[in-house]
């Protein structure tokens, strides 16, 4: 048993304390700049939001309000992924002033907010880097 504690104690401090750190931030920072800045109420991404709306969504009135693209499209993903009506997620977000996590964890306590809204954040980067 003493043979085992000092090995396990003399390579914990070295190699995962120092690692992972850097690795995680870049790829964050590098995505968030690579997305292009895309009004909400460009045709092309309103094109490309249309399906995860309700029919017959007027788009102008849905991406009213919104301060970019990015955002119009991470609340369409969210409200397809979750099956929160978007009106409802995006009176949270744009009139209430709350996150995107926020507005879905009052909306479907049960689900993980936290992951719905990073898959609905990564999912309208994705969308945008397609235009």
């Amino acid at each position: 048993a003493p043979a085992v504690a000092p090995s396990v104690t003399s390579s914990e401090p070295t190699t995962p304390a120092t690692e992972p750190a850097p690795r995680v931030a870049p790829k964050r920072a590098e995505s968030t700049r690579s997305v292009p800045e895309v009004a909400a109420t460009t045709p092309e991404l309103q094109k490309a939001l249309k399906p995860l709306l309700s029919y017959g969504t007027n788009l102008d009135k849905a991406a009213d309000g919104f301060q970019s693209g990015l955002q119009f499209a991470a609340v369409a993903h969210a409200a397809k992924n979750t099956a929160v009506p978007f009106v409802v997620l995006k009176h949270r977000v744009l009139t209430e002033k709350k996150s995107l996590a926020v507005a879905i964890q009052e909306s479907k306590p049960e689900l993980n907010a936290k992951r719905e809204a990073t898959k609905a954040w990564d999912e309208a980067r994705q969308e945008l880097s397609e235009l």
